[in-house]
């Protein structure tokens, strides 16, 4: 929604705002506000105007707001298209079972309250000192409306909306009305689960005698078997999950783009936030259930990845281990890892997968040893490899990839007549602690001479 938001602010040269709509004070989370900046400015999305920017018509959070939506309640109250209703949770849960029990056309509130004083309601079960207030909507309510993606769209018939809590909380019908009036609010991007809303909200804005914005409600993301996309099933559906694993925000926007939108040039996926804007169209929308595509996904993380600039990459590289909560990189381990980079760059998918790639280049000499199943995969004359390893690399100079890989061929493949695969995979063992590795002999420069022959070395003495 925000990206889509946001192409169409700036397409338009309007304003992209993010209100916190936190009327549901119960169903608050911890941190939850932050985690949608963090995000926003994580993908670029960051909006014009909310509640860390300020802007002319905050503030920006529902729960601060409270009093500008009384008089418009009261408004709906006197107008007759209000009223006060009494009924407890216990009774309306009883009601909503017999309508249910029965098979009824209409499941909703039965509008026992209405007409009537708090001292006659009081003389009927179900009772509760503190009303809410209900929208009382009209039996010929208007049900088509038109939308900017769908067109000419239907809705079900709405029952008696509450719009005020016990709590004295709007909630989020009555506030989103008041809100994007005062905010100044043109288009109103949602998903397509507020469709059944809309004829309510339509109401209200006819009703206080206000102008309505326009509204564009986006297809839901399904998961591959077209189920919806939830938080509980599948983690991908967490925005911060992206970031944890490693995905570059410009990839995922990309992908969020593909999802709902086709390319802008076709047949070419890849594809920049500007280019998006420029083409920007509501009819080109996907009304369709896009699907949640992980393989597209990964194929442009690691498309992006392959195309940065490797020193680029190795700062994301840093800042992402970073924010995963490691130690921060000393002098030496950041030289190692801007060397290593372009080793693996073409390999890689995600950020996290740098990790176990280089894990060898930072590990302490003595530390590095291999697996017993990688060791039974050398073969037989691994010791007399080796020991013509550390004979070809003692003093070796330039201890460059190069002239190593030379020097280990003409001892290794010339003079012992072992064939490449067999003759250098010991040497990768004893460097890397595994059978793959990023290039070995770039490795190896890296490393430095006295760290990869102590390494060798230590190999060797193991067998």
């Amino acid at each position: 929604m925000a990206l889509f938001d946001k192409a169409w602010a700036r397409r338009t040269g309007g304003a992209f705002v993010l209100r916190i709509e936190d009327t549901d004070q119960a169903r608050l989370v911890p941190g939850s506000e932050e985690q949608i900046y963090d995000s926003l400015e994580w993908l670029g999305l960051a909006p014009d105007e909310g509640p860390q920017q300020g802007g002319s018509f905050g503030p920006y959070r529902q729960s601060e707001r409270l009093d500008t939506y009384r008089p418009f309640v009261e408004q709906l109250i006197a107008d007759g298209h209000a009223y006060y209703c009494w009924c407890s949770s216990e009774r309306l849960k009883e009601m909503r079972e017999q309508q249910q029990a029965a098979k009824a056309d209409v499941i909703g509130y039965d509008r026992l309250c209405l007409g009537k004083t708090k001292e006659e309601r009081a003389q009927l079960p179900g009772f509760q000192e503190t009303p809410v207030v209900r929208m009382l909507v009209p039996d010929d309510v208007e049900l088509t409306f038109d939308d900017l993606i769908n067109g000419s769209t239907a809705a079900p018939r709405p029952d008696d909306q509450v719009i005020l809590k016990t709590d004295g909380f709007p909630t989020y019908h009555m506030a989103v009305v008041v809100d994007d009036h005062l905010m100044g609010i043109t288009h109103v991007v949602r998903g397509q689960e507020w469709i059944s809303s809309t004829p309510k909200h339509l109401l209200l804005y006819k009703w206080l005698g206000l102008p309505a914005p326009r509204f564009a409600h986006m297809p839901l993301i399904r998961n591959t078997d077209k189920s919806k996309i939830s938080k509980r099933k599948n983690p991908a559906a967490r925005l911060t999950w992206f970031r944890e694993q490693g995905y570059l925000p410009e990839a995922l926007l990309n992908f969020l783009m593909l999802l709902g939108y086709p390319p802008v040039v076709e047949g070419e996926e890849v594809q920049s936030f500007e280019q998006f804007v420029a083409a920007f169209d509501w009819t080109k929308i996907n009304s369709g259930g896009p699907v949640f595509d992980m393989d597209k996904l990964n194929w442009l993380n690691g498309h992006y990845i392959r195309t940065m600039p490797a020193e680029d990459l190795a700062a994301r590289i840093e800042t992402y281990w970073a924010e995963q909560g490691q130690p921060a990189l000393d002098d030496e381990a950041r030289r190692l890892l801007v060397g290593a980079t372009p080793l693996i760059q073409e390999r890689m998918v995600t950020l996290a997968e740098a990790k176990d790639k280089l894990a060898f280049l930072f590990a302490e000499d003595a530390s590095i040893s291999a697996p017993d199943e990688v060791v039974a995969k050398l073969a037989d004359n691994a010791p007399d490899a080796l020991d013509a390893a550390l004979s070809a690399l003692e003093g070796l100079e330039p201890f460059d990839a190069e002239t190593i890989q030379a020097s280990l061929r003409a001892k290794l493949v010339d003079d012992l007549g072992i064939k490449p695969k067999f003759a250098f995979a010991p040497v990768r063992v004893g460097i890397t602690g595994s059978n793959v590795s990023p290039p070995l002999f770039e490795s190896m420069e890296l490393l430095g001479h006295d760290s990869s022959i102590k390494r060798l070395r230590n190999f060797r003495a193991s067998l």
